[in-house]
């Protein structure tokens, strides 16, 4: 019979959350170098723009909600960058920025720190 501690299930709970949480970042990065080569008028870029946005809203969500247990600090600045990251998603869909690279360099970032 296995005995788990509470630490380790929520170890392991929040490790899994972080795996999701990073295979969802990938998709998105994938989705904009997808859109970068098609261009920032191609069904493929509303696709990647509408898929990072929805990312983000709920990972701002997430991070202002009072049960996470990320440090306050750390929060607010992924809360930070996520606003910044809707903020060039439509700066790129209303053709005021034409470059994906921003966008991708900046969730590569996140998503390494997801590892």
């Amino acid at each position: 019979m296995y005995q788990f501690s509470y630490a380790e299930i929520v170890q392991d709970t929040c490790s899994e959350a972080r795996m999701h949480e990073r295979q969802a970042m990938e998709r998105g990065i994938a989705l904009l170098k997808i859109a970068r080569d098609a261009g920032p008028e191609s069904r493929e870029t509303v696709e990647a723009l509408h898929y990072v946005r929805s990312l983000w809203a709920i990972l701002i969500e997430d991070l202002a909600g009072p049960e996470n247990d990320l440090p306050e600090a750390l929060r607010a600045d992924l809360i930070s960058i996520g606003l910044w990251v809707m903020k060039e998603v439509e700066n790129i869909r209303f053709g005021r920025v034409t470059s994906f690279e921003d966008l991708i360099e900046i969730n590569q970032t996140i998503c390494e720190g997801l590892k």
